[in-house]
């Protein structure tokens, strides 16, 4: 008998005599913001497991169901997914391990890699039952530790006992750290049976009382991690710092200097002047040699939804402020008490309040609403807490913005947020908003029928159809008409757009390229998807001549005096750097991009006296980039040092200590003498 064809026989008979063992099932929920957005039940039967799992989050989410088969050890050996992705793009993703060989197909990738043994599987669209997996197989390896398909390896690491709820319902459980997958950790908890128990927001059926418990224990652990991040990774110093041989960029002239010296000392800018390139600082100074790369304001995310991992990211990516469009709301006080005392690293947040109305579309942040008078409530609630603005949603009433639109600014905070559904942009800025977010919200008034369901994924998809659309036609012309006599800005993440309209499964897109290849494998596939349905090459078409149309929109409104607020809608960094490269694309000069991102974002909030601009007296909020971003946008990748009121990062630090591979080297340092 051949060796592949006796292995396939031996594995088969394995797995007939593990289906004689007792079948056993798991129930859990998923749950954002107190409710119940979805659920997952695993079949156990020996060796064998089936799961069922869906969400329906903000009009949208995923659904799966998922055989696996494994081998005595746990690996599995089969793993095949079946169902949609999170916008609804159909997902059949398959992987096998048979006889020293590992195979996998999905919307990533296909390939297959030589494996004297099963190997664990990094999934493309599995379900969260995959840290179940994970989890068993790392608690039995030696160090808690397993090499992965495609490429990369599982860390696991304890991180605290605890035991939820009292008496008879009292249950004992393990938190897991468990690295290598994403971005950021993710944190599991199992019972004494080694069994998932519960992962952000899944959990056990029954126990979803205990979610508020595991939520502030989750908080508490991030932020120690994050508190360890800040005392590692932040650099303070003693005296002024003299910041040699650097290009300034001035947003006001949109230009590059010669060759220039700042002096930084405390959380100000002391001096900007002439460069001192040679010889010994004076006593008492630290000295950092740009060596000739450019010194600009620090870059913003108007679009931000801000966490303790992102706030990492954003330093890295030279982001020094951000505006948050919506949030846990108890997380994020947390987290700006933090950067207030500076026990944690992060740019400058502007915090915005989120209102969302009741609906079976409903996403889950903030407050969502299921009155006016409940609206008008959350309004103040907000107003005393400090908030600037707030942030309606897809399924608030279109009949209550501008009644909540005038007790926002009776109490002075501004007003923005997507276009409710059957509502149009003209009717919002009318009854009060001061900013649109996001570059579609604003198109799909010109290119759907006003009865058309926008709580729905349409919002994202419709923008196909924005390829025959006519900027210059009266409906169009109107809209930016109203925009320029009511001075509404535009919170544009074209780059979320272009993420969305032109993800191909298999590819990288050209927004990934540059810094795919230095994050963890599961982040990595997940960038090589599909996010909307591609089925004919008509489809396809049709998204690419959509996204030109963004493009063009984009090009439009600059040359029509609207101002554009860079933001992402996302939390890498990454995709800050993007939407500039975005802007120049459709058309906008780097220099007037990076304006818009620096001293204009300040301006539209209220702060160009004292950000914005690398000048005498204001707060020193910069960054050192490689190489000059006027001339080619791209080397706003390389940043070398972000700095916030004084207290500098180094991205390579940062990302070493997010174990991804660095970018650009740190800057030469001289300590004070």
């Amino acid at each position: 008998m051949p060796p592949r064809t006796a292995a396939a026989v031996g594995v088969l008979l394995s797995l007939c005599l593990s289906g004689s063992a007792l079948a056993e099932t798991f129930r859990y929920v998923v749950m954002a913001n107190g409710e119940k957005v979805g659920h997952l039940v695993a079949e156990v039967q020996g060796r064998s497991t089936s799961v069922d799992y869906a969400v329906s989050n903000n009009g949208r989410g995923p659904k799966a169901r998922e055989k696996i088969e494994a081998d005595a050890a746990g690996i599995p050996v089969t793993w095949t997914i079946e169902g949609e992705s999170l916008f609804g793009s159909p997902v059949q993703e398959r992987y096998s391990w048979l006889a020293g060989q590992a195979e996998w197909v999905s919307q990533a990738d296909r390939g297959q890699i030589p494996a004297a043994k099963p190997l664990l599987y990094i999934g493309n669209d599995v379900s969260p039952w995959m840290l179940s997996v994970y989890v068993k197989a790392l608690l039995k390896a030696p160090d808690r530790s397993l090499p992965v398909a495609p490429s990369g390896r599982l860390r696991l690491t304890e991180v605290r006992k605890i035991t939820l709820g009292e008496g008879k319902a009292a249950v004992p459980l393990t938190v897991y750290e468990l690295t290598g997958i994403d971005l950021n950790p993710t944190y599991v908890l199992v019972d004494r049976k080694g069994e998932l128990f519960a992962s952000g927001g899944l959990i056990r059926e029954g126990y979803e009382a205990q979610v508020p418990v595991l939520e502030k224990m989750h908080r508490e652990i991030a932020l120690a991690r994050a508190e360890a991040a800040q005392a590692k990774l932040a650099h303070r110093f003693d005296g002024p710092v003299r910041i040699r041989n650097v290009r300034i960029f001035d947003p006001v002239s949109m230009t590059v200097s010669g060759l220039s010296t700042v002096v930084v000392y405390g959380d100000r800018i002391a001096t900007v002047g002439a460069n001192d390139a040679a010889g010994p600082a004076p006593a008492g100074e630290t000295v950092i040699d740009g060596q000739g790369g450019t010194l600009l304001p620090g870059l913003h995310d108007m679009h931000s939804h801000t966490s303790l991992s992102s706030n990492l990211f954003n330093l890295a990516a030279g982001v020094t402020a951000t505006r948050d469009q919506g949030n846990d709301n108890e997380d994020l006080l947390a987290i700006l008490e933090g950067l207030r005392t500076g026990r944690l690293a992060g740019p400058r947040v502007v915090r915005n309040g989120f209102l969302e109305g009741r609906s079976p579309y409903s996403a889950r942040l903030g407050f969502v609403v299921d009155s006016l008078d409940e609206a008008l409530t959350k309004v103040r609630w907000y107003a005393d807490r400090g908030y600037w603005q707030v942030k309606l949603y897809n399924s608030f009433n279109p009949d209550w913005v501008a009644p909540v639109a005038a007790e926002a600014n009776r109490l002075g905070l501004g007003v923005t947020g997507h276009v409710p559904a059957f509502s149009s942009p003209d009717r919002v800025m009318r009854d009060g908003y001061d900013d649109i977010a996001h570059i579609n919200q604003l198109m799909l008034g010109w290119i759907l029928d006003p009865k058309e369901d926008t709580r729905t994924p349409l919002r994202l998809t419709g923008m196909a159809r924005g390829k025959d659309l006519d900027l210059n036609s009266p409906r169009v012309q109107a809209t930016v008409a109203l925009m320029k006599e009511k001075g509404v800005a535009l919170d544009t993440t074209a780059m979320i757009l272009e993420r969305l309209m032109l993800s191909r499964s298999g590819q990288v897109q050209a927004g990934d390229a540059p810094y795919l290849d230095h994050v963890p494998i599961g982040y990595q596939r997940y960038r090589k998807r599909n996010f909307v349905t591609i089925t004919t090459p008509q489809d396809d078409a049709d998204y690419q001549a959509g996204f030109r149309k963004v493009l063009e929109t984009l090009k439009m409104l600059d040359d029509r005096g609207i101002q554009l607020l860079p933001g992402t809608d996302d939390g890498t960094g990454f995709s800050s750097q993007r939407e500039l490269e975005v802007y120049v694309m459709a058309g906008i000069p780097a220099g007037k991009a990076l304006r818009l991102s620096t001293l204009d974002a300040e301006t539209y909030f209220g702060r160009d006296s004292q950000l914005g601009s690398i000048e005498r007296g204001k707060l020193a909020d910069f960054i050192l980039v490689d190489g000059d971003p006027v001339a080619d946008i791209s080397k706003i990748r390389n940043v070398r040092m972000t700095m916030v009121g004084g207290v500098a990062y180094y991205p390579a630090e940062i990302y070493e200590h997010l174990a991804i591979r660095p970018f650009a080297p740190p800057p030469p340092v001289t300590p004070a003498r």
